[in-house]
């Protein structure tokens, strides 16, 4: 487990990013079971305290359940992972609209040049998400 943590957010909000990262590009599966909070603290090389906030925003939000004294794993609920895949889309379209937008270019040219390097990348490098 690799994260690479900024200086501006919060530490546990980047876990919490992190692991929604994971479910969305299939890493981390419905179902999975994950580090428990002492291990994610010591692989990640932060405060205890710090991977107990984010897996208690995780139970929370949904992400992830732990029932009884078992392992915590990530959830089972389609809604739910959905929903992750939508929000993590939605953040990489805000910030791109927002970066493009003081261009000053049209939507179509943007849209055609967004197409033309999707396909071109998913030439290069093997990626079919038709």
């Amino acid at each position: 487990m690799n994260v690479h943590f900024n200086k501006r957010d919060p530490v546990y909000v980047q876990v919490i990013r992190h692991f929604k990262e994971q479910i969305a590009t299939g890493v981390f599966e419905p179902g999975q079971e994950i580090p428990s909070r002492r291990e994610l603290a010591n692989r990640l090389k932060i405060n205890p305290n710090t991977a107990q906030r984010a897996y208690k925003e995780m139970e929370e939000a949904g992400l992830i359940y732990t029932e009884r004294n078992l392992p915590s794993r990530i959830t089972k609920d389609e809604k739910v992972l959905r929903a992750v895949r939508e929000e993590l889309i939605d953040e990489a379209v805000d910030t791109f609209v927002h970066s493009i937008r003081s261009i000053n270019v049209s939507a179509d040219d943007v849209l055609d040049r967004v197409k033309e390097k999707f396909e071109t990348d998913k030439d290069t490098r093997g990626y079919d998400n038709d």
